[in-house]
């Protein structure tokens, strides 16, 4: 990919975000970060609701099936260790309940907010 097509879809990527919290927000969660990046992984968007603390992957693609296609087991598990690395230096946010949203974007089409995309095993 040249330089310029990633510096593309680098923009794309954050304009989904900022669409993606917008969305989030109308539909009454608080963010609590956006772009968490640590060594192990990242997370798009942190947002709560009430106990609920939702760990949100959003994904832009052409269509919203080519977007929700997109989020691989590999990616999941560099969400969740993102997660636990954002749960250790915020503690007071341990004890909500964690879930694992998408949300998904697609020109000249509504956000879908797919709540308790997934969920990793327990260790």
């Amino acid at each position: 990919m040249s330089r310029a097509a990633r510096r593309r879809a680098y923009g794309r990527g954050r304009r989904a975000e900022a669409v993606a919290a917008w969305w989030l927000r109308g539909k009454g969660y608080r963010i609590v970060a956006r772009d968490f990046r640590v060594p192990v992984g990242e997370i798009d968007v942190i947002a709560r609701r009430g106990r609920v603390l939702a760990v949100v992957e959003v994904k832009a693609r052409d269509t919203l099936a080519a977007a929700g296609e997109a989020v691989a087991p590999r990616q999941r598990r560099r969400i969740a260790r993102a997660a636990a690395a954002f749960l250790q230096r915020r503690p007071e946010l341990a004890t909500l309940d964690l879930r694992f949203d998408v949300v998904l974007i697609a020109p000249r089409r509504l956000p879908r907010h797919l709540a308790d995309a997934w969920r990793m095993p327990k260790s």
